[in-house]
């Protein structure tokens, strides 16, 4: 009765996507650690097979075969799969030489094997194809062919020189023949594990493939995120002169005779000038976001004293506003200010209080290492059309050309700080909005608090 040799082949596993913070292997590396993987559990799985099959063979059929040998070969292999497992723990690139050499293993077991047991003669001599494919579809070209060649003289020179095995044809008898029913087994054993693996295999190179466009799309909208600040920063510059001189103008129009005889005209005038310094306060907050006098805006404060300075600033542009504002962060953690958080903060309330502007909360809380920010109102909800794709440009129920740019800012500032943003429709009605911030890319470390 043949032996059945090693089968072990690559297949890759899918790799789960998360915003776990340790460091993440691309997706070629990923790919590579999962063949490796693959391979170690195939391997182990190809050690027992042959265990019980040189047991069968030589206590149950009678055939003579040398089972020391074969079971020293067994314990190299063993041995050099554990080995595998810890290369496995390392996250790091597994090459295209190194992925070929372990193939080269497993082929060079599945040799001595067939050496051990009839050579050429031995059924399962046509496992080598399945090594040939396997690295056909794992491998380059011409790591590929490297393994044609060597199964080709690994083929031939077991032709030559192998220790015989008395396993008559006999195949006149069909499966009754132990060669026949070993080249049975041998097709199947192709054919299945074949089927196995390519359809991992694609199922891995599908998986990867959206991994690259969801990378693609993401390049897309930080080119837009980029454009539209190149524009925002271009526009404050502009209009920053014009702001600056209708508020000279204003503050000289206060001291016309004409208006200190015409209160309510001078209480006009004061209000314009009014706007118009907080219009010019906006263009210093877009200027200030992009890069501009960084160092004036970067300053020491704490998640809670942060959180409650958004708030404030954001009733005092809406005075007209019943927000509910509860903060349970708890401990309080020193951060640095952000704008860009700010700003983040300020487009879901502000989309909260155009939905509903006479119901809103925000409420800030802690879960584990997560600062979590929701935002709910009483309004018409996002619509089933627009609420799988929110957060992308455009997208938007408003009904107004540029609508939708500030849920993807939103989006794209919390993807940025390792963060993500989920919005639901309440059952009760209205909408939620819930950002999750890891703190640890917020919270200012105690030696920058004692140096500021």
């Amino acid at each position: 009765m043949p032996l059945s040799p090693n089968t072990s082949a690559a297949s890759p596993a899918a790799p789960e996507r998360g915003l776990a913070r340790e460091p993440e292997a691309s997706g070629s590396d990923l790919v590579g650690l999962n063949n490796l993987k693959q391979l170690i559990q195939l391997r182990w799985l190809a050690v027992l097979g042959q265990v019980i099959t040189i047991t069968v063979v030589d206590l149950s059929l009678g055939i003579d075969i040398p089972v020391k040998p074969m079971l020293m070969v067994l314990a190299a292999l063993a041995a050099f799969n554990l080995l595998s497992m810890l290369r496995g723990q390392m996250r790091r690139e597994v090459s295209s030489v190194e992925m070929l050499l372990v193939l080269l293993v497993d082929m060079a077991a599945l040799t001595a094997q067939l050496y051990l047991s009839g050579g050429a003669a031995n059924p399962f001599v046509f496992l080598y194809l399945l090594q040939v494919i396997l690295g056909a579809v794992l491998l380059p070209a011409s790591a590929a062919w490297i393994m044609v060649v060597v199964s080709t003289l690994c083929f031939a020179g077991l032709t030559r020189f192998a220790i015989p095995l008395a396993l008559p044809l006999e195949d006149a008898r069909g499966l009754a023949s132990p060669y026949m029913l070993g080249l049975l087994i041998c097709f199947v054993l192709n054919a299945a594990l074949l089927v196995l693996f390519i359809i991992r295999i694609m199922a891995n190179l599908s998986q990867r493939d959206a991994r690259l466009a969801t990378m693609r799309q993401r390049a897309v909208e930080e080119e837009l995120i980029v454009r539209m600040g190149l524009l925002a920063s271009g526009a404050a510059h502009n209009l920053g002169t014009p702001l600056s001189t209708l508020d000279v103008i204003l503050g000289d129009w206060k001291h016309l005779p004409q208006l200190r005889g015409d209160p309510e005209l001078a209480s006009d005038v004061t209000e314009m000038q009014n706007q118009v310094r907080h219009c010019k306060a906006i263009v210093s907050g877009i200027l200030l976001s992009a890069g501009e006098a960084r160092s004036e805006s970067s300053r020491a404060t704490t998640v809670s004293e942060f959180l409650d300075e958004v708030v404030h600033e954001w009733r005092h542009r809406h005075p007209d506003n019943h927000l509910r504002y509860q903060n349970h962060f708890g401990q309080d953690l020193p951060m640095v200010s952000d704008s860009a958080v700010k700003q983040m903060m300020d487009n879901v309330l502000d989309n909260a209080f155009e939905a509903s502007p006479h119901s809103m909360d925000f409420e800030a809380l802690r879960e584990g290492d997560d600062l979590v920010l929701v935002v709910r109102d009483a309004g018409p909800g996002f619509s089933a059309e627009v609420l799988p794709y929110l957060g992308e440009p455009y997208r938007t129920t408003k009904g107004r050309p540029g609508g939708g740019l500030g849920l993807f800012l939103v989006v794209n500032v919390a993807r940025a700080l390792g963060g993500k943003l989920r919005a639901t429709n309440r059952p009760q009605g209205g909408a939620e909005v819930r950002i999750t911030l890891p703190l640890v890319s917020l919270a200012l470390l105690e030696e920058d608090a004692q140096d500021d």
